[in-house]
């Protein structure tokens, strides 16, 4: 019986290392994230009041902007996570440019959830990879523009759906604690309309670049 307790204690005992080691299926991040916009546009087709010469093509600018960012990463499996990246209602500049001349026409505001499933190529390591494809919704609100030049309101559309693509790397500082890098495409896009009538068709397509930290649990 004596021996048999010290065996089971000394199994016991191995163990201990391997169970305080082991990692939790959760992980959450804190990031400050750039946006960058692609800022792609269709030419106008006169109803601003003005020729489509006058508003060309890529003629409509979205603001870049730094946003922070929280993500909540679910550990499927040791190397398969999924991830939900979440903001609050970010306020974006809008300029409509013609040559040299830019007239800022006013802002919008967006909500761009994004669901991504990840492959972490070393789970284990210090250093650990990662790429990931999902899924952006988009919810446009607060939209107050309003062109000069033809004396009109502008709409946008009030939701938009697109894939969105992501590459990054997580650093081991601690037991629980990572640096994290990384970089995401997401695809936004939503027609503008002057009077219900469609003046062209904007694709914002930022890339979210983001350095944060996280936290595995």
């Amino acid at each position: 019986m004596l021996k048999r307790a010290i065996v089971s204690l000394a199994i016991a005992a191995a163990a201990l290392p391997a169970m305080a080691q082991q990692e939790g299926k959760w992980m959450v991040r804190v990031r400050a994230v750039n946006l960058d916009m692609a800022n792609k546009s269709d030419a106008g087709n006169g109803n601003l009041g003005v020729t489509a010469a006058v508003l060309p093509a890529d003629a409509i600018r979205v603001s870049d902007k730094l946003i922070p960012e929280v993500d909540i990463s679910y550990f499927i499996t040791k190397n398969i996570a999924a991830e939900l990246i979440l903001t609050y209602p970010q306020k974006h500049d809008v300029t409509i440019t013609s040559g040299a001349l830019a007239e800022p026409v006013g802002s919008f505001k967006h909500l761009p959830p994004t669901l991504t499933l990840q492959y972490h190529f070393l789970p284990d390591g210090q250093f650990r990879p990662y790429v990931g494809a999902g899924l952006n919704y988009t919810r446009v609100s607060g939209v107050s523009l309003r062109s000069n030049r033809g004396g009109v309101d502008l709409q946008l559309d009030s939701s938009s759906w697109g894939p969105a693509l992501q590459a990054g790397f997580d650093v081991k500082l601690s037991r629980n604690m990572f640096l994290n890098v990384d970089l995401k495409k997401i695809y936004i896009e939503s027609d503008v309309k002057a009077n219900g009538t469609k003046i062209s068709h904007v694709k914002l397509d930022p890339l979210a670049f983001g350095v944060g930290i996280g936290w595995r649990f």
